[in-house]
């Protein structure tokens, strides 16, 4: 495999770990007016990111249905919330601690395996035609990937150090949130075939499962702290994914 592509794979990768690196920049625990704003900011981020990386790119993908490119991603964002639905149940009855940071983390790791997915996908074209352009291509979309992971990073990691995890440990688990982009972009790469079909249902079952958190753990109890920071969030994001798609 071209040393050039093992790079892009990882790219994505790094991104997460600086955004979840930001952690070690709060010595104390975060108060409350800036734990509401980053929850709104988290919310904003995920709105924008569902709407532009998921499932944009889902019926975008869909095209070859004709007016029914809307059919994959209504099933994919339906079976997500669904889905997260039910797991919100389970660990209400069972009674899991610190339940918002438990979805939160499994929304972002899930909404992380399509998009590793789309990076494997980028590189395909240059293992047919072994074109500079096709490598170019693959690693523009992965740096891309890479910005929009940053802020993803960070509303893993600094939840989970509000919750009383150490520095060290919110920053590996956020870190390890985006270690499925480079396992799912091989894989894609190596089940191409197998795989693809099925990248626009799984783009939007992600954005599901994102749209789930925002709807009933992050937005609940607004104050304006919040209301600003999914405003921005929102607007960081969206910009994000419009200038570097």
């Amino acid at each position: 495999m071209n040393y050039l592509i093992i790079i892009g794979i990882i790219i994505p990768f790094i991104g997460t770990t600086l955004g979840s690196s930001l952690v070690f920049f709060f010595k104390n625990n975060i108060n409350n007016k800036l734990e509401k704003f980053l929850l709104g900011f988290a919310a904003g981020v995920m709105i924008a990111a569902s709407i532009w990386s998921l499932i944009i790119p889902s019926i975008n993908l869909s095209s070859s249905l004709g007016k029914l490119n809307f059919l994959p991603a209504a099933i994919g964002i339906s079976t997500g919330m669904l889905f997260l639905l039910l797991l919100d149940i389970y660990i209400n009855k069972i009674n899991i601690k610190n339940k918002k940071t438990n979805l939160l983390y499994l929304a972002v790791t899930m909404h992380n395996i399509p998009e590793g997915m789309a990076v494997g996908a980028g590189f395909l074209s240059y293992f047919v035609n072994h074109s500079k352009l096709s490598l170019l291509s693959g690693l523009i979309l992965s740096i891309g990937i890479a910005v929009q992971n940053f802020p993803e990073g960070a509303i893993i990691s600094l939840p989970l150090k509000s919750n009383g995890y150490t520095k060290t440990k919110s920053f590996l688990y956020g870190m390890i949130s985006g270690i499925v982009e480079p396992i799912f972009a091989i894989i894609t790469i190596l089940l191409a075939g197998i795989l693809l079909p099925t990248l626009p249902y799984l783009m939007s079952f992600a954005a599901g499962a994102m749209i789930y958190v925002v709807v009933e753990e992050l937005i609940p109890e607004s104050n304006h702290y919040k209301t600003i920071g999914v405003m921005l969030g929102f607007l960081v994001m969206m910009i994000l994914d419009v200038v570097l798609s």
